[in-house]
């Protein structure tokens, strides 16, 4: 039997880790895991006691609004002009999508056929890779240089940008759509608005669309505050966001997420996902109005967490000899693999952490070729737990330091 759609996928590297973990555990190990972007945090009480509340009436157990209930499109409206002074018509210029991931796929149907072409960051977040892929489309890479160092922020601008115009010009068809994702994950690199507005201006000077995935729109550290590209000049012409309350409010589990921006790219998915689903359950959409209007500080709470995790894990591997310097965004930290242990591969070296140390991490390959030889964080145990983890890397990598 044929699978045509997935039969040229290539193993989920992430799977062999999460087997020797699971196997490790089974043996009685104590692993610490740093892997999976899987939020710990609990939702804010607010949201768990206004969706018991909801589910509780009838009315609410029926089919919903695909596109989402108004007064949560007026909630997300509200949020993006309190924290970023974008206007949004909550009629045309917002739908819920059920996360992040399933509107990203579904905006590629839209957006892309077989005889179109998609630039995307390499590495980036397997489901921006991928997304294109199964809409058929071709596929243009653009390395992302400079990430580990956030203090490159202009030399990483300016390369960004020079592989992004390289990708434009070279091959055909010329490219529809170009996806990114700041605060990038796996990467942790950041931009500020002026990068948008580059970006904005390049696609729109190429009739392009820019999708922006906003997973880390709340979680910047130091001061520093991610930009949403809607912010730029002219992005309506050609930009669509995708906000989640996934990081932010750390409601992984509820799938609650929102496309904004360009009113015709909006529509059309509206258009598109109105023959594929009913929308989340209706007790869910008003839980997640109810917690961005009532509990707007919460990803402050979410943001500190992270931040100290962060602090907690960057410091604790500077003393075992592992340097990486702060990412200024996201739950994350991408790490070259030491230099002692330069000659394995990402999976190979994530294997060795797991059987000798007892932590799992993600392998950088799992990102795209461009994450080759760097390894990723994830910032999803305490920092008790992460310390732990540290001791456990300095016994199982004795070549560090």
């Amino acid at each position: 039997m044929e699978f045509r759609r997935i039969e040229n996928l290539p193993p989920y590297v992430f799977s062999i880790i999460n087997g020797l973990k699971i196997e490790a555990r089974r043996a009685g190990a104590d692993v610490v895991d740093l892997g999976f972007g899987n939020p710990d945090i609990p939702s804010p009480r607010i949201a768990v006691e206004k969706l018991a509340e909801a589910a509780k009436n009838p009315r609410n157990h029926r089919y919903s609004l695909s596109r989402g209930l108004p007064k949560l499109r007026e909630a997300i409206a509200g949020y993006y002009k309190e924290h970023w002074d974008v206007d949004l018509d909550p009629e045309l210029e917002i739908t819920n999508t059920i996360g992040s991931k399933e509107g990203f796929s579904h905006l590629m149907w839209v957006l892309l056929d077989h005889d179109d072409a998609a630039i995307v960051p390499s590495p980036s977040y397997p489901i921006h890779i991928y997304g294109p892929l199964f809409a058929g489309s071709d596929l243009r890479q653009v390395p992302m240089r400079f990430l580990a160092d956030p203090d490159a922020r202009e030399q990483f601008n300016d390369d960004f940008m020079a592989s992004l115009e390289t990708a434009y010009e070279v091959g055909w068809p010329k490219p529809r759509v170009l996806v990114m994702s700041f605060p990038h994950n796996p990467t942790g690199a950041c931009v500020d608005l002026a990068f948008m507005q580059r970006v904005v201006d390049f696609c729109r000077e190429r009739e392009m669309i820019v999708v922006n995935d906003f997973a880390y729109a709340d979680v910047g550290f130091d001061g520093y505050r991610p930009p949403s590209i809607l912010q730029a000049d002219g992005a309506k012409e050609c930009a669509v966001e995708l906000y989640s309350m996934t990081k932010s409010f750390s409601m992984a589990g509820w799938r609650s997420a929102f496309l904004a921006g360009n009113a015709e790219v909006v529509q059309a998915l509206v258009k598109l996902k109105s023959y594929l689903d009913y929308g989340m359950f209706q007790p869910v959409q008003i839980a997640a109005t109810v917690t961005i209007n009532e509990a707007p500080d919460f990803p402050k709470e979410v943001c500190a967490t992270y931040q100290s995790r962060r602090d907690t894990l960057i410091d604790g591997l500077s003393r075992i000899g592992w340097n990486i310097p702060k990412p200024k965004g996201t739950m994350f930290v991408w790490a070259p693999i030491p230099e002692p242990y330069a000659e394995m591969d990402s999976v190979e070296f994530c294997s060795t952490v797991v059987r000798d140390a007892d932590v799992a991490l993600s392998p950088g390959v799992g990102f795209g070729p461009g994450g080759e030889g760097f390894v990723r964080f994830a910032l999803i145990e305490n920092e008790k737990r992460i310390q732990q983890a540290v001791r456990n890397l300095r016994r199982g990598l004795p070549k560090l330091g």
